[in-house]
């Protein structure tokens, strides 16, 4: 019957009998989730266009709908799904009716739940093949399905319908593929206990957009062209965007556990990412030597800081997800729904180019681009009225790979025309030349070669038609993936504790999350205001305030993480200054631990007039290590600041815990050494301003509870004993930091919460708790507190 039917079609649109109706096997594909939403939105229509294209070239299929709803309930979803299909234009009504109705005819529906129902759809498939007299090809399953659902689908189809051996089969998996690296690993592992990796398609339906997929073609056929200037001589910076104006309502349960990076950035952003940076391989046809040079890409990446992205919320994220997940009014969720990251790549083609990965919902337009903007070095003489696109060398050079929405409303790849004329296929592409009003960039569509599809088609037909092909290339192998989440994981995790921008949404954002980078540094450019709050607000964190109080008697400042660093490393330079104008230097004590890592990085990258060449620089404590060892405070110091400004070396002061080549021993009377020289070269041996942090047990310095070493006396440096490693330690003693003139006392993260809320109760019990036992004599303490700490 199917056998019939096909060729029938065959001479109905008048192809030539014989060899050209030789068969090549056929295909059965099994649509798993086929009543969900995806497969009533896209692959119904994919497979059908796979139809469309293929019944002609000698395969014949059958189409297998399946979910768990029972048979008649199911049969009729996916029936009145199929009424709807639609062909291209340019297949005319009464063909299109005739191959809707094949399709549908060759399509039927099956309830899969079980081992036996699954081994009877393997019985009807190989018993319809046998009656028509037909040779099986392999077989195509597709998990339109949650992934929880995976690991049993997988077992089913392995135990009781795998195509027999020697003919291929084909998995189709859709993304979220875990959500952090474990989970990915786990996933990874257990589905190949049922599936070897080269029957594994992992889909990212991005890589199925047009403008996507002709990113490698167009280099391929552009090398002439590229291949002087596709690296860090002649590429200011690489924009990767996909904006969407709709909210995350009726998803907030997916999105409260993924965000917008796990949902974005880590698949469809990085895979466009590697398709840009990765070195083009002399045969861009071989799928293999395509993955292999992907992989390698990976392998270059720098693994991103905190400091390399930036994360917001819209306003009314908070209230989506109370209403939808049942939460309290005092939940307060930290999921980003933008996310801006600056991605580095650390090879001979792309050191130092900056790659922007940015994406958000709720933002002022539906637009999705990959844009590669070059080095302009030329100066024009005449003015730009002057300038014609095509010669001169002062209009911006781009090329833009537009994948769609915007103004343009179609998939488009655009280059300068001061740039060259890109080469283009003439089959699939074709050159525009209207719409001259149209403004890309800044620049009128005029200033461009402009081409667009020829048809456009869907993503999941492009991707469906590659899985048809097996094609691995357009999918995402396991090693890859792998690779991905190792990248982003570490940044996901760091980011988890902030707190992310809050933001109106579309035109209201304004210049809210615009976002400029330092160095290898990302920040936004709009600080968030400034008020104070009354005493009788509601102290919440989704208050967009900075509250100005007092903390044990003394300045309290606190704000988002971000501001407070800020505020924090403008108090330090204004306290430079003025020590400075006094007495013509200042000197500073720093503290070690992860709290001032942000300070250390703003004062290196944003201070320009800090007056670095009259600072003498302290330690508060130090590990009993070598100086180059990663547990080293100074260390840190010296990474993280001294290398970047211009302290003179004899301003520099390390603690002397490196002795006659061993660690802090008491006859080589390091403590003495340190004592000696403050006391030598700061008047009075009162520090300009010492930077305290305090650690979740109330510690300061390397001052730990129930230890009396360091709290009183004259010692102004002695040893102590850390609880944990490495134990041995040098530090600032009680009396000596009380001598300063001023006191920073930084505390950060909803960790610290606990002993915030402990110490601001205590009094003066440094024995139980040694920080509160900081309290200048004749000075002033201040306390930098964020919100996290603050408010829990």
């Amino acid at each position: 019957m199917l056998f019939r039917a096909f060729f029938a079609l065959i001479f109905l649109w008048g192809v030539l009998p014989s060899e050209t109706r030789e068969s090549h096997g056929h295909i059965s594909v099994v649509l798993l989730g086929a009543t969900g939403d995806l497969a009533n939105k896209y692959l119904w229509q994919g497979l059908f266009q796979l139809y469309l294209d293929e019944v002609s070239h000698g395969h014949t299929f059958t189409f297998h709908g399946a979910a768990q709803t029972e048979p008649e309930r199911g049969r009729r979803l996916v029936f009145e799904r199929l009424k709807r299909l639609a062909c291209p234009s340019d297949v005319p009504p009464n063909r299109c009716a005739v191959l809707k109705d094949q399709f549908i005819k060759l399509t039927d529906y099956h309830q899969l739940k079980t081992a036996e129902d699954y081994a009877t759809l393997n019985q009807q498939i190989t018993t319809t093949l046998s009656q028509e007299g037909m040779e099986e090809a392999g077989r195509i399953f597709y998990f339109s399905v949650p992934p929880f659902a995976y690991a049993e689908i997988a077992r089913h189809i392995n135990s009781s319908c795998r195509p027999p051996p020697g003919l291929w089969l084909r998995v189709v998996l859709e993304k979220p593929f875990g959500h952090d690296l474990r989970s990915a690993q786990e996933l990874a592992d257990e589905l190949r206990t049922f599936f070897r990796e080269e029957e594994i398609y992992r889909v990212d339906h991005y890589l199925g957009k047009q403008a996507v997929a002709h990113i490698l073609p167009f280099r391929d056929q552009n090398r002439h062209h590229l291949d002087p200037i596709w690296n860090r001589h002649h590429v200011e910076r690489v924009e990767i965007v996909l904006k969407e104006t709709v909210d995350v309502k009726n998803r907030t349960g997916f999105y409260e556990k993924y965000g917008v990076i796990r949902d974005i950035h880590q698949n469809h952003l990085t895979e466009i990412l590697m398709f840009l940076a990765m070195e083009l391989p002399a045969n861009t046809s071989s799928s293999e030597d395509i993955i292999r040079s992907k992989l390698q890409a990976f392998t270059s990446l720098q693994s991103p800081e905190i400091t390399s992205a930036v994360i917001g919320q819209y306003v009314a994220y908070n209230s989506h997800v109370r209403e939808e997940l049942q939460k309290g009014q005092d939940y307060f969720s930290r999921t980003p729904t933008f996310a801006g990251v600056l991605v580095h790549l650390d090879n001979l083609r792309w050191e130092g180019v900056p790659f922007i990965l940015a994406s958000g919902k709720v933002l002022d337009e539906r637009i999705s681009y990959v844009r590669i903007l070059f080095k302009n070095r030329a100066y024009c003489t005449q003015n730009e009225t002057m300038w014609d696109p095509e010669s001169s060398q002062c209009k911006p050079k781009q090329i833009i790979f537009h994948i769609g929405q915007g103004e343009l409303n179609s998939p488009a790849i655009l280059v300068s025309r001061n740039l060259f004329k890109p080469t283009m296929p003439d089959s699939g592409w074709k050159e525009v030349r209207d719409r001259p009003q149209l403004r890309i960039f800044g620049q009128p569509l005029s200033d461009y070669y402009v081409y667009i599809p020829v048809a456009e088609r869907d993503a999941y037909s492009v991707l469906i038609s590659r899985i048809y092909s097996g094609k691995k290339e357009s999918f995402i192998t396991v090693e890859n993936l792998l690779a991905s989440w190792a990248f982003w994981t570490p940044l996901l995790d760091g980011l988890s504790s902030q707190v992310p921008r809050l933001y109106p949404g579309g035109r209201e954002n304004e210049q809210l999350l615009d976002f400029e980078m330092v160095g290898r540094e990302v920040s936004f450019v709009a600080k968030e205001t400034i008020e104070l709050m009354d005493a009788r607000d509601e102290q919440t964190p989704d208050k967009y305030k900075t509250i100005q109080s007092r903390f044990r008697q003394s300045q309290l400042i606190t704000a988002w993480s971000e501001d407070l660093i800020n505020r924090l490393a403008s108090d330090i330079e204004a306290a430079a200054a003025s020590a400075v104008r006094r007495s013509g230097e200042f000197h500073m004590a720093l503290s070690g631990g992860s709290s001032p890592l942000a300070l250390f990085r703003q004062l290196a990258t944003r201070h320009y007039g800090f007056p670095w060449r009259q600072t003498h620089l302290w330690l508060v404590d130090e590990r009993c290590v070598p100086l180059t060892d990663l547990e080293s405070n100074f260390g840190t110091l010296h990474e993280q600041l001294l290398r970047h400004v211009r302290v003179p070396y004899f301003n520099i002061h390390p603690m002397p815990v490196h002795l006659n080549r061993r660690l802090c021993v008491e006859e080589d009377k390091g403590p003495e050494l340190y004592a000696n020289e403050i006391a030598a070269l700061v008047t009075n041996s009162s520090f300009d301003l010492v930077l305290l942090g305090v650690g979740a047990d109330g510690h300061t310095a390397s001052l730990f509870p129930h230890s009396p070493v360091g709290l009183e006396g004259s010692q102004g440096v002695v040893f102590t004993e850390s609880p944990v490693k490495p134990h041995q330690r040098m530090t600032l003693t009680l009396p000596l930091i009380n001598k300063a003139k001023r006191v920073s006392v930084l505390v950060m993260g909803k960790g610290k919460h606990d002993i915030v809320t402990v110490v601001s109760r205590v009094g003066h019990e440094p024995k139980k708790w040694p920080v509160s036992g900081v309290s200048p004599s004749s000075g002033q303490i201040a306390w930098y507190v964020d919100y996290e700490a603050l408010l829990g």
